[in-house]
């Protein structure tokens, strides 16, 4: 029997701010598959966050917070749960009708990353990334999403930007990538006229300046 209402599916929710995002985005979620478990992945002093999640419900897990902590709270999400598909999410995201399903239908032996379409940046309208993918977790177990560790879905060596470039990269050269052009989750970013600039935003570019030379370092790991 297909999956069609997220009863195989975790949603990692990584936050940090925003709470007014809190609200919206579940309903988005329980819109399109109701029966997904959304875990979302909190800073333990971002109190405004972790009211907000507690008004409108949901199981909330603390993250010791770093500069950068993207990646370990999706890693954090992944350990903590055990349903076999999960969505790497954030909180600046529209879940329209059809996504779980289009993306699901990539999925196929040796297929351990899709991508959605983010409805927003150029390379992802080419087909060619992914800013927010469904990971198979058995992909993740063995042989790992990163470039060089098992267990583990994205590298924690980057603050932010750069960590889904590795995943895409890692599953194109394996062969493990499919794009779902179908598979629509909106990113309400800036860049797109979809929301305003807030701080996080404004951090962006400091955070490519160490992303991207790690990303360069790291890339003779999977050409």
């Amino acid at each position: 029997m297909t999956d069609s209402t997220g009863a195989e599916l975790t949603i990692l929710v990584p936050m940090l701010g925003r709470p007014h995002r809190v609200a919206p985005l579940l309903m988005s979620i329980g819109t399109t598959v109701p029966d997904a478990e959304v875990l979302w992945l909190v800073t333990p002093r971002d109190h405004t966050v972790v009211a907000e999640i507690g008004r409108v419900g949901g199981r909330a897990l603390a993250v010791r917070h770093d500069r950068g902590d993207y990646a370990r709270k999706i890693n954090t999400g992944y350990r903590a749960t055990d349903r076999p598909l999960l969505f790497l999410g954030a909180s600046d995201l529209l879940f329209r009708p059809g996504w779980y399903q289009a993306a699901r239908a990539q999925l196929a032996a040796g297929i351990g990353v899709v991508g959605t379409n983010d409805l927003g940046s150029p390379r992802v309208l080419a087909g060619e990334h992914a800013t927010h993918s469904l990971v198979a977790r058995a992909y993740a177990d063995q042989p790992g999403a990163t470039a060089d560790q098992a267990g583990e879905v994205l590298h924690e060596g980057y603050w932010h930007e750069y960590c889904d470039d590795e995943l895409v990269q890692v599953a194109r050269a394996r062969g493990a990538w499919a794009f779902a052009e179908n598979s629509h989750v909106e990113h309400l970013h800036p860049d797109y006229r979809k929301a305003p600039v807030d701080r996080l935003y404004l951090q962006r570019r400091r955070r490519m300046r160490q992303g991207e030379p790690l990303f360069r370092e790291r890339e003779s790991l999977w050409t």
